[in-house]
């Protein structure tokens, strides 16, 4: 099966989940959305130096590291536009990279969408509108920032035709979905194995789009592996920072006089 036709089902099985998911609230009784705000400092530091020691961050920079030495990333780069192995051909690689990033951006909507929003029509636009509008910024800024790099850093492309290669923004865009999309749904009503399969199915689809941009000779392999970590690096800063879906962990004794002792967890969800 192609990945396109992957990513294509993929985004028809997402949308089934809003008819299950969009209702209902969170296990705190809020909405998805509903506490959202400017982070503090310290919050805003906190949540980078957690996202930088996230391996989705530091593993790309690694490989990429690895990949600067010698000669490694242009000779994977030529023997992936000569073999194309998993596209076939550069074109089809290149329509392939544009199919799967809107793709993955429709997902990030639908995704957004799905969580539980409550039943109020008023309460639920005016949550959800907060929540997308943090994860908006969140791929706003990952596009920003991947531009000043391209500007700055004016890496001429495997086929030199233009000298904007790195990093790569159909990569950053990819893994900025991707991460997005985790966290979404990870507010979900579903059980933890159907949450790692979507996850793991969002991350795929990021890294095929980003593998098919060096098939289409577009971009060098350490390219799209900036890029990825980029994408999630800055866009689990600022949806974590702002979202306030991560609340600490409360452990709290009660006493009712009757049964003793009662130890009650409010857990994050």
């Amino acid at each position: 099966m192609s990945p396109c036709k992957i990513c294509t089902q993929r985004v028809l099985l997402v949308l089934l989940t809003i008819l299950m998911a969009g209702c209902g609230t969170l296990p705190d009784g809020k909405r998805w959305g509903e506490n959202t705000a400017f982070p503090s400092w310290d919050k805003l530091k906190s949540t980078a130096w957690k996202a930088a020691r996230d391996p989705q961050t530091w593993a790309p920079l690694a490989g990429a590291l690895v990949l600067s030495v010698g000669d490694l990333d242009e000779d994977l780069s030529d023997w992936a536009i000569r073999e194309t192995p998993l596209f076939g051909s550069e074109d089809s690689a290149d329509d392939a990279s544009d199919d799967m990033r809107v793709a993955l951006g429709l997902t990030t909507l639908v995704s957004a969408l799905s969580t539980p929003g409550g039943t109020g029509s008023a309460e639920w636009a005016g949550a959800k509108s907060r929540g997308l509008l943090v994860e908006a910024s969140a791929v706003a800024l990952t596009a920003s920032v991947t531009d000043g790099l391209k500007d700055l850093t004016k890496r001429d492309r495997p086929s030199e035709k233009r000298d904007n290669s790195f990093p790569s923004a159909h990569s950053s865009a990819a893994f900025s979905f991707a991460a997005l999309t985790s966290r979404n749904v990870e507010a979900m009503n579903f059980s933890p194995v159907t949450k790692k399969v979507m996850r793991y199915s969002a991350n795929t689809e990021a890294g095929l789009t980003a593998w098919a941009r060096v098939e289409a000779g577009k971009h060098y392999p350490t390219d799209v592996l900036v890029g990825a970590a980029l994408g999630h690096f800055l866009s689990a800063v600022i949806h974590d920072s702002m979202m306030g879906l991560d609340t600490p962990v409360q452990v709290g004794v009660e006493l009712d006089g009757k049964n003793g002792g009662m130890l009650t967890f409010h857990m994050p969800f």
